[in-house]
């Protein structure tokens, strides 16, 4: 199965029998961008950026990790605004959101092909929860693989637990809430514990 985390940060994670064989680098590499990292700047690039003279380290690391992303292309990193103003017609939001969706797409169509398909597509975190045009935009035209989104059922889930997909999907669509920080405090007891 894929798990997309979409939130301030995003992974996207090939997951199989319970184990992470893959996840996208969610630092400045490779990866979707976030509603504040660039992802994927190609090396190129990148060296250009910190050889020009133009920029010290620690200016290209913040702009890159801070001012990238969503918030590069929009001027804001929440993604709620950036759906608000594509409502309102805006070109440049659009871009911003066809741009996140398309990155999102890609690695979870990268990680089924490295699995040799997949059963199951969670989003989870914030945005993965909360925004059903993201979740829409980060599997449509996967009917390929099998994937068949219930439009109705996303479009009104608002962060519960449950299969978004059609009854005849071969993939299943599911939101899942995330809950961090039981995780953080239940891994922590477990180790001052040992």
């Amino acid at each position: 199965f894929v798990v997309a985390h979409l939130g301030a940060g995003i992974s996207v994670g090939a997951h199989r029998r319970g184990r992470v064989i893959d996840v996208n680098d969610v630092g400045l590499g490779d990866g979707p961008f976030t509603p504040e990292r660039a992802g994927g700047v190609p090396v190129g690039q990148l060296m250009d950026l910190c050889f020009s003279g133009k920029y010290a380290y620690d200016e290209v690391f913040r702009i890159l990790r801070g001012k990238g992303g969503v918030m590069g292309y929009r001027g804001t990193s929440d993604m709620r605004e950036v759906e608000a103003a594509c409502r309102e017609g805006n070109d440049r939001a659009r871009l911003a959101l066809e741009m996140y969706n398309y990155r999102i797409k890609k690695y979870i169509g990268a990680y089924a092909a490295a699995m040799g398909g997949v059963d199951i597509i969670v989003f989870t975190a914030g945005v993965g929860e909360h925004q059903w045009d993201v979740r829409r935009g980060s599997v449509c035209d996967m009917e390929f693989l099998g994937v068949k989104l219930d439009e109705e059922k996303n479009r009104k889930n608002f962060g519960e637990e449950e299969i978004i997909s059609t009854p005849d999907s071969r993939v299943k669509v599911v939101v899942v809430p995330t809950d961090e920080e039981l995780l953080i405090a239940s891994d922590t007891l477990a180790l001052v514990t040992k």
